[in-house]
Formats: structure tokens, C-alpha cells, sequence
């Protein structure tokens, strides 16, 4: 009898622990599946981010081993789905990531994919050749992003100040329609929809460019702290399909085939799509290394994301100065080589 009562404790035993094993198995399995988790990436109409399309066309993320969603937005959409923590990362200007920081959730800039060479624009109802035609004029933009410390850059070097203009304030995928109205004397937009403006608008014309402030605005692959600490080495993995891009589209003998996955993505013509990649300049990763390294003035993010700064505090886009060296790290674009 005590021999049989033995047997069955023994028996007990083994199938409590075996069952111990089943369970912890599990947990192990659901916490490497949350690990492994796709990366998600929230990204919208701009060239030098609508050109994450080639390494997803090409299968790069998958032969760098790192699982990545990308997720096309419009740009302030965008910004709220990060905000609100549905996305890992969003593709923002430096200025802007300033502004959905004071307000919603600060982000960490990983990637300086380029600069603004003229796709940022002021343009302008026929008749208007110069900034200083706009004193006592309306102006149609998108208050409190990049758009609008465009102008307020046009407007001071040429001696004028937000008080001497009446802005309106129009989602800026709607300005083109409101300059066509003539609601507004000008409007500031980026490509396409500065593009778009000048079509819809005989005889309209930039009166002020991203080019004539360069390092203005300089555009970003932003992650949140939380995925950066966590997958740093699925962020290195990014950084490094990134870089794999910008080779790929500097070389001249790929731009038939770039132009062709570039404006399939976003559904225009390659040849017009070659017009709009003009104002934007891809930095190559020893460029991006020099803009993140520290300085004043437009030669540097932190530079620029500075009077970024100083501009929105000065003009109640947020209260108090936001930018500090949490919103940059460098250091995964520089450890590639």
C-alpha cells in the first residue's frame, strides 16, 4: 500500500513540474515573440522619406535580420500616431519633433536623412516678386510646424514680423486650394504641395525657398526612447539599411529604376517625381556624421534645432525652450563606417 501511495506522489510530482516546464516555456516564448516584434515606422510624402520605399521594395530590413512595418501617413497624422505611442518612430523635421515634444511625446533623432534644398516654400499670388509685398497681406500655412518658421525666417531677413502679416491657418495639404481662391496672398508649403500650388496658380512664384536658408530644417528618423533602449541593436540594423539607400540613389546608374519606385509610391509621373527629389538633399553618412556634430548656426542639428527653438519660444508655438542633446543621439550613425 505505501509502495503504491509513494508511486502516485512521484507521479504528481512529475506531472506538477512537467506542467511548471509547460508554463515557463511559454512565457519564455510570448516574451521573445513581444521582443521580436515588428519595428513600426510611421512615414509620409516627402522625399527624403518616401525613399525608405527602395529598401522595402528591395528586401534590405529582411537581409539585415530586422523586422520592420512602415506605416504611410499624412504628415501630422503621422506625428499624432507617435505621439500616441501606436508607432515606434516617425520621420519628422527637427523643429516639428520640438513641437509634438512640448506637447505629446519627445522622440530621440537617430537618422538625419537631409536637408531642405527648396522644396520648403513661399509662394506667392502673380504680382508678388518679393517678401516685403506680404506687409498687410494674408498668408495661408500650417501653425506651429516647419512652415511656419519658414516664413517667420523670410519675414525677418527682409525686416518684417509675424505682426505685419494676417496668417491663416490651413492644413497644408488644403494650401494650394487656398491660394487658387484667393483667400490668401501667399502660401507655405513643402513638395508636393508647393508643387501643386504653382500649377493650380498661373503665374504664382517661390518668393522664399528652403534653399535660401539652408540647414533650416533638416529631417529626421526619430525613436522613441522607450524602443531605443530596448532594440538598439534592431535601431543600428535601420541605420545601416538606411545608409544602404543613400548609396543606392547616389549612384546615377540606379536613377531610372529609383525614380520609378519613388513616384509609384506615391502616384505621380518619375519625370515630375525628379523634379521634386531636386529640393531635397540626401546627405551620404559622412555628411550626416559632420551635421551631428555640435555647433551653432544651420551647420549643425543641434544648431539648427536651437534657433528652431528659440523661434518657437519667441512666437508661442510652447512656452519654455524645449530642445536639449535628449532629442539627438548620433551615436548609431556613427558607429557605421
Amino acid at each position: 500500500m505505501k509502495t503504491s501511495q509513494l508511486a502516485l506522489k512521484n507521479s504528481l510530482n512529475k506531472y506538477y513540474w512537467f506542467k511548471i516546464l509547460i508554463l515557463v516555456t511559454f512565457c519564455f516564448m510570448i516574451l521573445n515573440l513581444h521582443s521580436y516584434a515588428s519595428l513600426k515606422i510611421a512615414y509620409s510624402d516627402w522625399p527624403g522619406w518616401v525613399a525608405w520605399e527602395i529598401g522595402i521594395q528591395k528586401g534590405w530590413f529582411e537581409e539585415e535580420g530586422v523586422d520592420v512595418e512602415f506605416e504611410w501617413l499624412e504628415y501630422v497624422p503621422s506625428m499624432d500616431a507617435f505621439a500616441a505611442g501606436k508607432v515606434d518612430a516617425c520621420c519628422m523635421t527637427n523643429v516639428d519633433a520640438l513641437v509634438t515634444g512640448a506637447t505629446g511625446k519627445k522622440g530621440v533623432g537617430i537618422i538625419i536623412n537631409d536637408y531642405s534644398n527648396g522644396n520648403d516654400m513661399v509662394v506667392a499670388l502673380p504680382g508678388i516678386s518679393s517678401i516685403r509685398q506680404l506687409k498687410g497681406k494674408k498668408i495661408g500655412l500650417e501653425t506651429g510646424f516647419v512652415g511656419h518658421l519658414l516664413l517667420l525666417q523670410a519675414l525677418e531677413e527682409n525686416g518684417l514680423t509675424e505682426s505685419d502679416v494676417e496668417l491663416i491657418n490651413y492644413p497644408t495639404d488644403q494650401t494650394p486650394q487656398a491660394l487658387e481662391s484667393g483667400s490668401v496672398a501667399a502660401i507655405v508649403a513643402w513638395q508636393p504641395n508647393s508643387g501643386q500650388a504653382l500649377k493650380l496658380v498661373s503665374g504664382s512664384k517661390p518668393i522664399f525657398t528652403s534653399s535660401d536658408a539652408k540647414g533650416l530644417i533638416y529631417d529626421l528618423l526619430y525613436v522613441s526612447s522607450e524602443s531605443l533602449a530596448k532594440r538598439r541593436d534592431d535601431w543600428i540594423a535601420v541605420t545601416k539599411v538606411w545608409y544602404k539607400i543613400v548609396d543606392y540613389m547616389k549612384d546615377l546608374k540606379n536613377e531610372a529604376e529609383m525614380l520609378e519606385i519613388l513616384s509609384a509610391r506615391v502616384q505621380i509621373n518619375p519625370e515630375q517625381y525628379k523634379e521634386i527629389i531636386r529640393g531635397t538633399y540626401i546627405l551620404s553618412l559622412d555628411e550626416a556624421k559632420k551635421f551631428f556634430k555640435k555647433g551653432p548656426g544651420f551647420s549643425s542639428v543641434y544648431g539648427s534645432s536651437q534657433i528652431g527653438d528659440n523661434f518657437n519660444v519667441k512666437y508661442g508655438v510652447y512656452p519654455k525652450s524645449e530642445f536639449s542633446d535628449k532629442y539627438l543621439d548620433p551615436s548609431l550613425t556613427n558607429s557605421l563606417k
